[in-house]
């Protein structure tokens, strides 16, 4: 059978284009096909090192888990990774090329077309569908021209498109009828139906504006999906993780992820998240820290300006007024070299400012270098002090993503021995610990992943406060957990959507 594909597009971001493709690419997976997906570009600091090394939006990878496929970068050949309001990290086929300002950018992106095309047909060839998403909106008609991503991407795949729009936000007629009236001729003739996401209420009561619909922008409605609490990644900061009222609002244990402007890799948080007795909330101004259990610094794509960020916000005393109270603090990649003495930027690679103090909460201090390090890593921790206690020899894994070296002096304790890294054959320090053994710093993203871990590390600041321990088996494994959840999403597309339609357009019948 020759290769089909199918584009999800949207009428604007965050209507849920990447947990609909992930659905339908976990269906054609059940149903026995190879799928795969693909984003031409994709502009997120959420990104993942895959085996070999290269780095990829995770939204991708996430797709990818549900086609039960390893990620590759075929899958998203472009990521964008906002540096600022105005300029942006480019990366190509998983490597950096440079970074651009939004017009260069623009100027720069039919370079691409070739590139894009040709990884495109490479997965195409792999596969039986090729569920591609697009970005953003489609009726953007500003950026009609160069564009690679929405429509100039179903051209370049010949592709027919369902166009996804969110009853949520309100005016989901209006989005989806005004999207198509701003589309081409030929644009609009590819779309083959569209899919009202995120519906909560009476059917029957939207019903008779589904036919209206049609009669407006004669194209068929394949389906409305319900609003659901389904626990899957989400692609960017719009995610609605960060709105207050979707925190959990109960749990022994509060933790307070510092919800920095460059924050990258919130999805490092997602198995805390899923803890027994956790209450994970994201903090972004003074009053909203509290006093919690646990501080964490997350990924940031520029730590010297986030660092700044702490430091005018009142944020950096107020972790140093904790740290002294006895609150323990954990820093992953940009949130690690926060927790230093000094960060320096000798190539000023992130701003114009040569060095910046951190915290002085470990006794390290980070250096900018030219070459991003880009590895998968394995480990072991290697420390059996404090709330590491009971955990030497736990094994870990996880992925790095930083410019900065870190390197530590008396004071700091290693507490994880790297043992297998795509960048080093020998044995290195993946983290390190203040003496107390209550401030903690590392560079490996998903270390939280890692459930033997994680449940021991909460359960001794459990016993910190008298609290009764939470237990582990291997039942509570993350990635199980994961594939239970592209599973139940599949299962509500099926349920909402008219599956038989949607193998039609994409010509698998």
């Amino acid at each position: 059978m020759k290769a089909k594909c199918l584009m999800v597009q949207g009428t604007a971001s965050s209507v849920g284009k990447s947990i609909i493709t992930a659905g339908l690419l976990r269906i054609f997976k059940q149903d026995g096909y190879e799928a795969a997906p693909f984003k031409s570009q994709n502009m997120a600091l959420n990104s993942y090192i895959t085996k070999e090394g290269k780095e990829m939006g995770r939204a991708q990878v996430v797709q990818a888990e549900a086609a039960g496929k390893e990620p590759s970068v075929q899958m998203n050949p472009v990521l964008l990774k906002p540096t600022s309001d105005r300029k942006a990290q480019v990366i190509l086929n998983g490597e950096v090329h440079k970074n651009m300002s939004a017009a260069e950018y623009h100027e720069f992106k039919p370079k691409l077309v070739q590139m894009i095309r040709d990884t495109f047909r490479k997965l195409m060839m792999e596969n039986d569908i090729v569920v591609i998403e697009g970005a953003g909106s489609p009726a953007e008609i500003n950026l009609r021209e160069n564009d690679i991503v929405n429509m100039g991407m179903a051209q370049m795949a010949d592709s027919p498109v369902i166009l996804v729009g969110d009853i949520d936000k309100g005016g989901v007629f209006a989005s989806l009828a005004g999207t198509m009236m701003l589309l081409t001729e030929e644009e609009r003739a590819r779309v083959k139906g569209v899919i009202i996401n995120k519906f909560r209420g009476d059917l029957d009561i939207l019903k008779p504006g589904l036919d209206m619909l049609y009669d407006i922008i004669k194209i068929p409605v394949l389906g409305v999906v319900p609003y659901t609490r389904i626990d899957i990644e989400d692609e960017d900061s719009l995610a609605e993780r960060f709105q207050k009222q979707n925190a959990k609002e109960t749990g022994e244990i509060d933790i307070v992820v510092v919800k920095v402007p460059h924050m990258s890799n919130f999805t490092d948080f997602n198995a805390l998240e899923n803890l027994e007795g956790v209450k994970v909330r994201y903090a972004e101004a003074l009053h909203e820290v509290g006093m919690p259990d646990l501080v964490i610094l997350p990924g940031t794509k520029n730590t010297i300006g986030d660092m700044m960020y702490l430091k005018k916000s009142g944020i950096e005393d107020i972790i140093k007024k904790l740290h002294q109270e006895g609150v323990v603090i954990f820093g992953i990649c940009g949130g690690y070299q926060m927790l230093g003495k000094k960060i320096e930027d000798p190539h000023r690679i992130e701003s114009e400012l040569l060095s910046i103090e951190g915290m002085f909460l470990l006794n390290s201090m980070t250096s900018f270098g030219q070459k991003k390090v880009t590895t998968q890593v394995e480990g072991v921790i290697s420390c059996d002090e404090n709330l590491l206690h009971d955990l030497c020899g736990t094994r870990i894994n996880g992925y790095e993503i930083h410019m900065g070296a870190t390197e530590y002096e008396e004071g700091c304790v290693p507490f994880i021995e790297i043992d297998k890294s795509l960048i080093s054959g020998t044995k290195s320090v993946g983290g390190v610990m203040n003496k107390e053994g209550n401030v903690f710093g590392t560079y490996i993203h998903g270390i939280f992943d890692n459930m033997e871990f994680t449940v021991g590390f909460i359960n001794n600041i459990r016993k910190r406060k008298g609290l009764g321990l939470v237990g582990y088996d291997k039942s509570m494994d993350f990635n199980a957990y994961k594939e239970k959840q592209y599973d139940k999403l599949a299962d509500i597309l099926r349920s909402s959507l008219d599956m038989k339609k949607i193998y039609e357009i994409a010509g698998l019948v």
